[in-house]
């Protein structure tokens, strides 16, 4: 029976070293940490505020409101009363239009509205800049219950969906 594991172990061992016959071993760091590699499907990020808008900003819930919120508002199962475009504004001017449309809209009692802030594709280094101001602005609103990107036929990662209070 020894005989038998030696001779499996061997040709193992053979068909291993084969196999990694065209394997270039990774440079070892000389501090010991490990580095994580993206995969390569995935986009580099350019700057932080990139990184912390893909992150952090896709969706948020004010405290004590139902992550099944969120859902209902991807799915597009409420009603969007209204809309608004902020295309070609400055940063600024895209807060104020904001806050005075949030206002407008649950004055007028609509429980969710549509917000196109667009991609930014035509930015500098295509960061939308428009997207994470007028997502901090919404986080700031009390009158924002939740929000999310909107479906795919609503302008998807150029939009947004907004859940206000009743």
């Amino acid at each position: 029976m020894k005989k038998r594991e030696e001779t499996n172990d061997a040709s193992d061992a053979d068909a291993f070293a084969r196999e990694m016959a065209n394997v270039v071993p990774l440079v070892t760091d000389p501090r010991g940490r490990i580095h994580s590699v993206p995969p390569a499907s995935q986009r580099p990020v350019t700057t932080a505020s990139a990184s912390h808008a893909d992150e952090a900003d896709n969706d948020f819930a004010a405290h004590g409101v139902d992550r099944r919120e969120i859902k209902k508002l991807k799915r597009g199962q409420y009603v969007v009363g209204d809309r608004c475009d902020l295309h070609g504004l400055t940063a600024a001017d895209a807060c104020a239009r904001v806050r005075r449309f949030i206002d407008n809209s649950r004055h007028r009692r609509h429980r969710c509205v549509c917000i196109v802030h667009g991609r930014g594709l035509h930015s500098k280094e295509n960061v939308s800049v428009l997207r994470t101001r007028v997502r901090e602005s919404l986080r700031l609103h009390r009158a924002v219950l939740a929000y999310t990107d909107a479906p795919r036929g609503d302008g998807g990662a150029g939009a947004v969906y907004v859940l206000l209070r009743r």
